[in-house]
């Protein structure tokens, strides 16, 4: 028994089950699905230039990940900025409302 209970044992046998099933009927659209996204994959253009060497390789990846990183900093702080000031300012209205 898996888990300790028969009917954890008898979900998972079902499971596989469905697997198999699916993998038997299916395996020739699973094998043309994969050979198309291999295809697919050769054909996209990649941020890096395949002779290039050592981390030089990815210098574009790095450049493009530390812009979003930095954008999304500065986002958070005009956001957290402006939540910062409405707070304040929704306390200072209610104060006086009181």
């Amino acid at each position: 028994m898996i888990g300790g209970s028969w009917w954890m044992t008898a979900v998972v046998g079902l499971l596989v089950l469905g697997l198999l099933a699916i993998v038997l009927l299916r395996g020739k659209q699973i094998q043309t699905f994969t050979r198309e996204v291999k295809g697919e994959l050769l054909k996209a253009s990649w941020p890096w230039d395949p002779k290039e060497r050592g981390m030089k390789k990815y210098k574009e990846l790095i450049d493009s990940t530390l812009i979003v990183l930095i954008a999304m900093v500065l986002l958070a702080g005009y956001v957290g900025a402006w939540d910062f000031l409405m707070l304040n300012l929704t306390k200072a209205v209610t104060a006086l409302a009181q």
